[in-house]
């Protein structure tokens, strides 16, 4: 958050830092005791932890799948596969949440692979599925830009792009759901950012010479 302070620091500052990191071991904390019952077989801390995953699972699959209920359908067997599995997940990976979403993209793989059985066109293209990044606080010609841009990313660096910046996992936790090192992780993003900020300027600048034209 943006706080006259940053540029000044001061102990209240560092305070700041401090509370925020304190919460988010808090957090951390949190889901790893609510995993540990649900190992137990404790059904309010599935509960808990499945109303807290559910909102960015549900918002990975209407990315990818035709239409909401497909999605929601997708989240539901995200949620009975991880209970049917709760055993394989390690505390040395990416998390829970990690192993979440690696279980969506099974899940969501295996959906997209019988819709392509049925028939072309049915797989939605990312880019025109849902909000993107950063897409609700700016204006309409701009949120055409950042989709048009967005859209002319790989499938990868789309999908890497979406689990940092809309699931909000961290590098160690992309890179345990795709199966890549961190460093490799954080370089694909690096490269992938770089990519979305020269397609934007290249649509601005063909959205000028429009205007102007």
């Amino acid at each position: 958050m943006a706080n006259n302070s940053a540029n000044n620091p001061s102990p209240g500052c560092d305070g700041g830092i401090n509370s925020a990191t304190n919460s988010y071991d808090r957090s951390t904390d949190r889901v790893r005791d609510l995993v540990e019952l649900a190992r137990q077989g404790d059904e309010q801390a599935w509960e808990a932890l499945y109303r807290r995953a559910y909102p960015k699972l549900l918002a990975y699959a209407v990315r990818r799948l035709p239409t909401h209920e497909q999605a929601k359908d997708a989240a539901g067997e995200t949620m009975t596969r991880a209970v049917a599995n709760i055993d394989s997940l390690r505390s040395e990976g990416g998390g829970f949440d990690a192993w979440m979403y690696g279980i969506m993209r099974h899940v969501v793989v295996d959906a997209q692979r019988l819709l392509s059985r049925e028939g072309p066109g049915l797989i939605p293209d990312a880019a025109d599925a849902g909000p993107l990044p950063g897409e609700r606080v700016v204006d309409q010609e701009d949120a055409a830009a950042v989709r048009e841009a967005f859209g002319q990313l790989s499938p990868a660096d789309q999908e890497l792009l979406e689990l940092r910046v809309v699931a909000e996992l961290s590098t160690d936790e992309v890179a345990a759901v795709l199966g890549r090192r961190p460093g490799a992780v954080r370089m694909a993003q690096s490269r992938a950012l770089s990519r979305l900020r020269w397609l934007l300027g290249e649509e601005t600048e063909q959205r000028g010479g429009s205007a102007s034209a």
